[in-house]
């Protein structure tokens, strides 16, 4: 698989200001793989974090430690970028150019290139769908109610802060993650994560559960998009519950305060 394999998408990490929708590319009426290689960037969900400054990509060895702490970001070592194949040195430097920081699980994920590419392949397809009920609030919602019931640190910083600025409220995420059941949630949102921490769960499923989410305006093809969210998840969790990965610092601040219009995020 090369990396024009993996569909365009994951771009929350997009260097546009928090809320904004991308704009169309011209590039948009080529197939899919016959567009400029940056058109087939995958970065990490539609939408964005706060603007960044733009950096040089790192040429030395991208580091298993955090630049600010000697604690490793995992367990296992970061390849050399002389070792890693060629389109995931190249996706990682375009991620760290367009964001100013590269989230340490692409680090984590390039120990295994096959996996790399199908995580993010797959994390593409259920994240940044077109159709269906479930905004880009809910999808990180959903990630950080069930990372918190898995104990994934990293999942609950990282999406956290992605929840903050998709939802422009800088608290809810914080409150799901203590409680959800006494989160300032709408009888929608409870409905949906109750949904969902079922699946992750791996509680018995009955009519009774999709009943519930019919009544807040729930089909069964948002059913099925909550439940694979959290199913996705559940996984993503557990790799990083086992190669102990950290979030970055900068995940902690973002969407926190409002953004001020015409500066960039420091």
């Amino acid at each position: 698989m090369t990396l024009q394999s993996i569909p365009e998408g994951l771009r929350n990490l997009a260097v546009i200001k928090a809320g904004e929708e991308p704009s169309p590319s011209p590039s948009s009426a080529y197939p899919p793989c016959q567009r400029p290689y940056k058109q087939r960037l995958p970065l990490l969900a539609s939408g964005g974090l706060l603007r960044r400054p733009h950096v040089a990509a790192q040429r030395h060895a991208y580091s298993t430690t955090d630049d600010s702490s000697v604690r490793p970001i995992g367990r296992y070592p970061v390849p050399n970028k002389k070792d890693m194949p060629y389109d995931i040195v190249e996706l990682m430097e375009e991620v760290e150019v367009k964001t100013g920081f590269l989230p340490n699980v692409f680090k984590a994920m390039s120990h295994r290139p096959a996996e790399f590419r199908a995580f993010f392949a797959y994390y593409n397809a259920i994240m940044n769908k077109e159709t269906g009920r479930l905004s880009k609030a809910d999808k990180e919602l959903i990630i950080v109610a069930t990372s918190a019931v898995n104990r994934c640190p990293y999942c609950v910083v990282a999406h956290g802060a992605l929840h903050r600025i998709y939802s422009k409220q800088p608290t809810l995420a914080d409150q799901v993650v203590v409680n959800w059941k006494l989160a300032d949630l709408s009888g929608r949102d409870l409905a949906m994560l109750e949904f969902a921490l079922a699946v992750c769960r791996a509680d018995n499923i009955t009519e009774e559960h999709f009943q519930k989410l019919e009544a807040h305006g729930f089909d069964r093809e948002d059913a099925w998009d909550i439940a694979t969210i959290a199913a996705f998840f559940a996984m993503s969790n557990r790799i990083a519950h086992f190669v102990d990965l950290r979030p970055n610092k900068e995940f902690y601040n973002m969407g926190r305060t409002p953004y001020e219009a015409g500066k960039d995020c420091a």
